[in-house]
């Protein structure tokens, strides 16, 4: 392997710790600490893996938790009472509703029930429109995770050709919108992008967001690129992996974010920073 690994346990671990200083300068200023509910419907094993390590994170940093879970038949009403009653608590910073939800619950139209003040995951219409237009201070979480991981690992991001694979609204979207801020150049590719392994080798930065376990290979990156792996797959239940080939994109890359320890703990981080920041703007 000749690429650099993105460490992103450090570099996460770096702003969760700025967030903890925050906060201790709040708490022994008599303040109150910044509070995250979490809403959780259903039992999904997945689901409730990531809100332990939330919890664990507010638990690091000093943030408030507070975990609401609901049974899978809840109904839609009955939940979107819950994130009105949320909206109206005043000790209530932020507030995250766990996806997926069950089928039976429009979670469109529950993300869009949440105060925008109070979108500390940035998935409200208004939040993604300051975004768009260059502006806003909470961020979505793991497109702003892979910002800092670059950032911090001394990559510069202006000038740079930046291809994302994958156009979703949670990350190959946002991800663009943010590429743009620090003035890179941006190409969004998806599944029906023509010639995607010429468009992918264009790219000093490639960001691999598609869903699809070690898709991009070693061919479709130009030597010396930063790639980023967004993906992360159980494969047969064993081990894991992401978006691109590992062991033979690393041959080629200058830097590489390895799957787990890149930007999976980067998105909890971001969360936390977005509590941090949903409570200063009430101050």
């Amino acid at each position: 392997m000749t690429a650099k690994l993105i460490d992103g346990k450090l570099i996460s671990g770096q702003i969760k710790d700025e967030v903890k200083a925050e906060i201790t300068k709040i708490t022994n200023a008599g303040g109150k600490a910044p509070a995250l509910a979490v809403v959780i419907v259903g039992d999904d094993p997945a689901s409730k893996i990531y809100v332990s390590h939330k919890e664990k994170a507010c638990d690091y940093t000093g943030i408030t938790s507070r975990k609401l879970e609901l049974p899978a038949e809840t109904r839609e009403g009955e939940l979107l009472a819950l994130i009105d009653e949320l909206n109206n608590d005043s000790g209530i910073n932020g507030i995250l509703v766990q996806l997926p939800l069950p089928r039976h619950i429009n979670a469109d139209k529950v993300l869009l029930a949440i105060k925008p003040e109070k979108d500390v995951d940035c998935f409200h219409p208004f939040n993604v429109g300051l975004l768009a237009t260059g502006g806003g201070e909470l961020l979505p979480c793991t497109p702003a995770g892979v910002i800092e991981l670059l950032k911090r690992s001394n990559i510069e991001i202006e000038g740079k050709n930046c291809v994302v694979i994958g156009r979703s609204n949670i990350v190959g979207k946002p991800m663009a919108a943010l590429l743009l801020q620090e003035n890179g150049t941006p190409t969004i590719c998806h599944s029906r992008t023509k010639k995607l392994t010429e468009v992918a080798k264009t790219a000093d930065i490639l960001i691999a967001a598609l869903g699809k376990p070690r898709f991009v290979t070693k061919e479709m990156v130009k030597p010396g690129a930063v790639v980023i792996d967004v993906g992360i797959h159980n494969i047969d239940g064993k081990k894991l992996c992401g978006d691109v080939d590992f062991e033979s994109v690393a041959e080629v890359a200058s830097h590489i974010t390895p799957v787990p320890g890149g930007v999976g703990p980067m998105t909890i981080a971001m969360l936390m920073r977005n509590c941090l920041t949903a409570w200063e703007r009430v101050q």
